[in-house]
């Protein structure tokens, strides 16, 4: 018999009817933002879903994990003290996700290109 050592992995799985889910979603208090200008020691501009363009912050657990470039859809948890212009950035999507955030009108095209969102 085999022994698992180490972390257990965990499924990022949520059931919306009868599918499957396992792309994460924004949570209470996140939105959905692009990532619009690289400031540099981990910093970014991120239009949100809500109009505004906060200055977000990697947190050295994503930053040693994934590279966040311009253009990026990522979710942002904004700062309680300073709501309207500061953030964190909580997870970078990869292309296929986008995709089907497209599909399932999370959002929408023209919130990528600059537009706002539905």
């Amino acid at each position: 018999m085999a022994y698992y050592r180490g972390r257990k992995k965990r499924n990022n799985r949520r059931v919306e009817g009868d599918e499957v889910i396992r792309v994460p979603l924004p949570k209470e208090g996140q939105l959905f933002g692009v990532v619009e200008q690289a400031l540099g020691a981990g910093w970014m501009d991120v239009r949100c879903a809500d109009g505004k363009i906060r200055r977000c912050r990697i947190p050295g657990k994503l930053k040693r994990r994934m590279w966040i470039k311009v253009g990026d859809v990522v979710i942002v948890q904004p700062w309680s003290v300073q709501t309207d212009k500061r953030a964190d950035i909580v997870y970078r999507y990869t292309r296929t996700q986008v995709d089907w955030l497209l599909r399932r009108n999370k959002i929408t095209r023209d919130f990528l290109t600059g537009g706002l969102m539905l």
